[in-house]
């Protein structure tokens, strides 16, 4: 694996003085301000300007997830034809011209634009996602990246805990048109950031889009052969039916099975966010003791429990403590599913792998997402909790192989990177 940048020794301080980390967590930063000022102001606006109508908020979860199935090989497919660096600058100029134009549509008095902003830019993301992986994969040490991928992950736990009292305040003080610009404002800022990282991968070449059907069969053939990829995706495709399941329900938790105003939505993720700050610390800690399989399988097994609290509980107390331990484990899943991925992918094919996997993600939980609000029609949300907490088990069954079989799995490890 090549770097652009010396390598730094696999430690925290070490990695905060890495240039590379420095702006790769500054733009994140940035864009996590606008992302969340952006989630909490479109959810409360749409709420507002519909009544609660369970069909239009579920719309919102639609728009930010299909794109994610429907692009996300073609995206990253061409992350690995074209250079990381200035593909991610790209996407975050057209992402802010997309905003800034929907804003304008939003002055003209057409309100349903608002559901675009999050389309778009999700677009986007599935072009710009593969191409952090690969100067994840660039620029640091293969010791490096579990560690780094904490400290980012740990990053965003911070906007988790935040974010949501700032896009409430920004909504509430400001309005829906302020929101939407200071977003635009946000990408235009991290594309801005993203040009001062110093150097680039050389492209694969330019291959035609009529090449896309044999290159998805190579990535097939590519995933099918390392064991622990194939895992991965099926614990992608199961967790995915039960995370859509109850995406969009929270704050249906809180105005009917809570009886709380909307507003108070805020303070769950709240709870959510300061969770996760301690779950990324402690996933830092835990990623120099345990393999990623080790932490992803515990982090799996709570989640189960917490999603199950969260269903039986009828009193805010509960509903947060399930919400906490959610947060709690999330760091440490993301960073270890992130680690398997790019150990067991070499550089070239890390943005078809990502591209393939995704989908079976994306797709289960736009798939479940879709049915949510009828489900909710017919079964009480209790009925829909524990049905996403029994997706969560099955996907920690799957993953036993990977588990049971550390040295297999090292093993085939030390091939993939040899080939």
């Amino acid at each position: 694996m090549s770097s652009q940048s010396t390598p730094a020794p696999a430690d925290t301080p070490s990695l905060f003085r890495h240039r590379f980390m420095i702006l790769i967590l500054l733009s994140g930063m940035i864009l996590q301000t606008g992302i969340w000022i952006r989630n909490f102001a479109v959810l409360l606006y749409v709420t507002d300007r519909t009544q609660g109508d369970p069909f239009a908020i579920t719309l919102i979860a639609v728009a930010e997830y299909a794109p994610i199935f429907l692009f996300s090989f073609l995206g990253g497919t061409l992350a690995d034809r074209w250079r990381p660096k200035r593909t991610m600058v790209w996407c975050d100029l057209l992402s802010a011209l997309s905003v800034f134009l929907i804003l304008g549509a939003l002055l003209l008095g057409s309100w349903q634009a608002i559901f675009f902003s999050t389309l778009v830019s999700s677009i986007l993301s599935q072009i710009s996602q593969p191409s952090a992986m690969k100067l994840f994969k660039l620029h640091l040490t293969e010791g490096q990246i579990p560690l780094a991928l904490s400290l980012y992950q740990t990053m965003m736990a911070v906007f988790m805990m935040g974010g949501p009292v700032l896009g409430t305040w920004v909504y509430v003080h400001w309005g829906m048109n302020t929101a939407i610009g200071l977003m635009g404002t946000a990408f235009l800022l991290s594309a801005l950031v993203l040009s001062a990282v110093q150097g680039d991968a050389e492209p694969e070449g330019q291959r035609p889009l009529s090449h896309l059907k044999s290159e998805i069969l190579g990535a097939l053939s590519y995933v099918r052969t390392r064991r622990v990829l194939v895992i991965t995706g099926a614990c992608f495709l199961l967790s995915g039916f039960g995370m859509g399941l109850v995406n969009p329900l929270g704050i249906f938790v809180i105005i009917e099975k809570l009886a709380l105003p909307k507003e108070y939505l805020q303070w769950l993720t709240v709870v959510n966010g300061v969770a996760m700050l301690m779950g990324g610390g402690a996933a830092i800690a835990l990623s120099r003791k345990l393999a990623p399989q080790r932490i992803l399988f515990a982090g799996m097994g709570v989640s189960v429990l917490a999603i199950a609290a969260i269903g039986m509980s009828s009193t805010l107390p509960g509903v947060l403590a399930g919400q906490f331990f959610c947060g709690l484990m999330l760091p440490g899943i993301q960073m270890s599913v992130n680690a398997l991925i790019l150990s067991h992918t070499e550089e070239s094919f890390i943005g078809r792998v990502n591209g393939l996997l995704s989908p079976l993600f994306m797709g289960s939980i736009v798939a479940s997402m879709s049915l949510s609000g009828w489900l909710k029609s017919l079964l009480p949300l209790s009925a829909l909790y524990y049905i996403a907490a029994v997706f969560f088990a099955a996907a920690l069954l799957a993953m036993l192989p990977i588990l049971l079989a550390p040295h297999a799995v090292k093993e085939r490890t030390s091939s993939a990177q040899g080939t």
